[in-house]
């Protein structure tokens, strides 16, 4: 009997590799971290070739900026699914505090990210992830306010955000770090 030829288009085959190269990265550097994590483990975990990870990815770090990437995208899903209606700051804002709870998140968009990529890096990912949908939210429930104004809010509250993301993160409480941000995000719409 004669295999069925894999027909699946070239283009769905490199989408769904790089899709393997970075659900096998973004674990690798979750365990381990960054400096820890090795290419050869990576093209291992994954079941490809090293060929296959430099076909897709210059390197290392390339790598890491896609994960970071896709983390930050999965963040601004979560918060956007959550975030509608009337409440949308305010459900964005636990849809935030949910999302981050996902293991490894706070390491790779918080600690990692930064350190790795660099804080202008970090900027324009957050940028087009969690800041994106926190503008979104302050154009629709704070209308009165110029595009400066919402576009410096929007970096303060993205500021705090991290910082209450970072210490659930290291075991605090969630409670107080999310009432405390309601709060601000409320008195931000005032």
């Amino acid at each position: 009997m004669q295999d069925k030829p894999d027909r699946r288009s070239n283009a769905t085959r490199r989408a769904e590799m790089r899709k393997k190269l970075i659900v096998e990265a973004r674990a690798q550097f979750v365990h381990h971290g960054f400096a820890a994590t090795s290419t050869p483990d990576i093209v291992r975990g994954a079941g490809v070739t090293r060929g296959a990870l430099y076909h897709h990815f210059a390197d290392k770090h390339a790598l890491f900026d896609a994960v970071v990437v896709a983390e930050a995208d999965a963040l601004r899903r979560d918060i956007d699914a959550a975030a509608r209606g009337p409440a949308a700051l305010a459900d964005g804002t636990r849809a935030f505090f949910e999302a981050m709870t996902v293991p490894g998140r706070a390491r790779l968009l918080l600690v990692d990210g930064p350190a790795v990529l660099g804080v202008v890096r970090m900027d324009e990912v957050d940028a087009g992830g969690g800041r994106a949908s926190l503008l979104e939210g302050l154009a629709a429930d704070a209308p009165d306010m110029t595009d400066a104004e919402r576009i410096a809010l929007a970096e303060v509250l993205s500021a705090a955000f991290d910082r209450a993301a970072l210490s659930v993160a290291g075991g605090a409480p969630v409670a107080p770090y999310l009432a405390a941000m309601l709060r601000l995000v409320d008195r931000a719409n005032s």
